[in-house]
């Protein structure tokens, strides 16, 4: 099924009809159940002990962090390190994973031993890369250094530890990313990974902040000797949760099991934090008086943090996060706001430059099934963005490079069921680094290798890619009834949050729906949609105000009167101290009398 811009795809195939009054050919067992039990059906959630679990997250859901490989051998060598009084270096990557993750082990370190000899490193995106530089570790031996702990980062690094074990550097690597199977593990002192070889780690989708915390909170039992750590350790551990909330939202892993844990009780602390430089950020923001979810931090909090690593030094973000006095942190944290829209325009002018170019060179029809670019002048920092943008535009994966000389560096993002990281595995004799997982990554090449590569990406794309799978993808959990969208159920249903990846905001899918006015086009240049719709159910007449965020090029294609069948996401909407229910339209199908289905 298919609407106006999107597929049409049920999470669960026999939810189509259950609760569908449009279509009387229905007979789903379940059309009588609650919404919110169709809902959660939808998504795999049927037996009483795992809803529970899932709708009422509790701490003692975490797994034990000795389970997780490498977390003792890590925690063992870190604690000897800090007790003996060695320089220890944080060595983080520059996104807000990374950022979050350095942020996290800091802390613990100097809770443990104040006058620890520990400090934050971060590599310039733009004149170092991406991930362990064996120069910046000679670097960092010489000045002293004989215990390095990457975070988000390091996993692939096989040169950079033997560089390590050549100066007599210890290395310590923590990392999330694809292990990838045929070059090995680096030689490091220990490697903590959910997903090392034999791993029966029980979940295996941490973030880098995520994997950062648990390491922490093995450390923290380690050095008191204890599974139950005293309780200014157990206070500190629960204040760096909303530092490993920020890094696995923001890094879109999947929101469930463990993840969906620290998220959520990440959200639920983040506005008590007693970090400076957290709280500096949330003021800055304009969130002081505002409920913080997953889209204020995906949306709101994140992107100030990566703008930091994007257009200037991520080494500010991470002193924001540990060592900042208060008046500094609020100076940085002001600065980052600029930063961010300064990001927000150099990404607006590549992104209208980039279209324009995959367009010119025939890279958007069915026979290119990717889009590869290089430019000059495209800031590095921001491609990563860019390529996002485009992916879902133009649904298909894109790698978006910045030539600099003789070098092309730059960022891959991709689209449901095709692994970017797979796909640069596949064409990796034209590339002389690359790094990342299914949906994102980073690599470098040199520009003699960007025809071969591109075409070879492209081959493989359209090899592995239906032409099906380049329509964006709504996922819907069931059909309902107007009269269902009450206060209270779209309350419940708001109560699944923390939403994101793998849990995202419940869709349904509204039938039988009737254009009740005009559609108004509202916000900058129209972009936005304004509906009112109506429905014929039990008891009468029901209404609802629809938006359509980015919707507004599609006036045209509807007039007052018209039927149609909507793909919507029920909330609750606070205006002016009322709290009414809402939907926000995701896509319409219009619907000729007598063809519904």
């Amino acid at each position: 099924m298919r609407g106006l811009t999107r597929r049409w795809v049920y999470r669960d195939p026999h939810a189509r009809n259950a609760g569908n009054t449009g279509n009387p050919a229905g007979g789903d067992a379940r059309e009588h159940l609650p919404l919110l039990e169709r809902v959660l059906e939808a998504r795999g959630l049927t037996d009483p002990d795992t809803i529970q679990r899932f709708c009422e997250p509790k701490l003692t859901d975490l797994y034990d962090p000795e389970l997780l490989p490498g977390a003792d051998a890590a925690a063992q060598r870190l604690v000897r390190a800090v007790r003996s009084g060695e320089s220890i270096v944080i060595y983080g990557d520059y996104d807000v994973d990374g950022i979050s993750a350095s942020a996290i082990l800091y802390h613990i370190i100097k809770a443990a031993a104040p006058d620890a000899a520990v400090r934050t490193y971060v590599p310039h995106r733009l004149d170092d890369g991406y991930g362990l530089s064996g120069e910046a570790l000679r670097q960092l031996r010489s000045e002293g250094a004989s215990l390095v702990v990457s975070v988000d980062c390091g996993i692939s690094a096989q040169e950079p530890a033997r560089v390590a074990r050549e100066v007599g550097l210890d290395l310590i690597i923590t990392d999330h990313h694809n292990v990838d199977a045929e070059r090995g593990l680096p030689d490091a002192a220990a490697i903590v990974h959910p997903r090392l070889p034999g791993s029966s780690y029980p979940f295996d989708e941490l973030s880098g902040a995520g994997v950062a915390f648990k390491l922490a909170w093995r450390f923290a039992t380690v050095w008191c000797g204890s599974p139950r750590v005293g309780e200014s350790m157990q206070r500190l551990l629960l204040n760096l949760l909303p530092l490993a909330a920020l890094g696995t939202i923001a890094d879109v892993v999947p929101l469930v099991d463990e993840n969906r844990t620290i998220a959520s009780f990440g959200l639920r602390l983040i506005k008590q934090t007693p970090i400076t430089g957290l709280r500096a950020l949330i003021e800055a923001s304009g969130l002081a008086d505002e409920e913080i979810d997953s889209e204020k931090i995906g949306f709101v909090l994140a992107p100030r943090l990566n703008a930091c690593g994007r257009m200037g030094h991520a080494a500010e973000a991470v002193h924001l996060l540990t060592s900042a006095a208060p008046a500094e942190a609020a100076a940085i944290a002001q600065h980052l706001t600029q930063l961010n829209r300064q990001r927000q325009e150099t990404q607006r002018t590549i992104a209208e430059h980039a279209a324009q170019m995959a367009e010119d060179a025939g890279m958007t029809g069915n026979d290119r099934r990717a889009i590869v670019l290089a430019d000059e002048g495209w800031h590095p920092g921001v491609v990563g963005i860019v390529c996002s943008r485009l992916a879902e535009r133009y649904g298909r994966p894109v790698v978006l490079l910045q030539r600099q000389g003789d070098r092309c560096r730059g960022s891959a993002r991709s689209i449901e069921g095709y692994s970017i990281h797979a796909a640069l595995t596949a064409t990796a004799q034209h590339l002389e680094s690359f790094g990342g997982h299914d949906a994102a990554a980073g690599l470098t090449l040199r520009a003699a290798d960007l025809g071969p590569f591109t075409e070879a990406l492209i081959d493989h794309a359209n090899a592995h890619i239906d032409v099906e799978q380049m329509t964006p993808t709504v996922r819907i959990d069931c059909d309902a009834r107007l009269e269902e969208l009450d206060f209270e159920v779209v309350k419940r249903i708001a109560a699944l949050s923390p939403f994101g990846h793998a849990n995202p905001r419940p869709a349904v899918r509204l039938t039988a729906m009737t254009l009740a006015e005009p559609p108004r086009q509202m916000g900058s240049y129209g972009r936005h949609l304004s509906l009112r719709l109506r429905q014929d159910g039990v008891g009468g007449r029901h209404w609802i105000r629809a938006v359509w965020w980015n919707g507004g090029s599609l006036a045209a294609d509807l007039a007052a009167g018209m039927h149609l069948d909507a793909v919507v996401e029920p909330k609750l909407n606070a205006f002016n101290g009322r709290v009414s229910v809402e939907v926000e339209v995701r896509d319409v199908r219009v619907v000729e009398e007598g063809a519904r289905s």
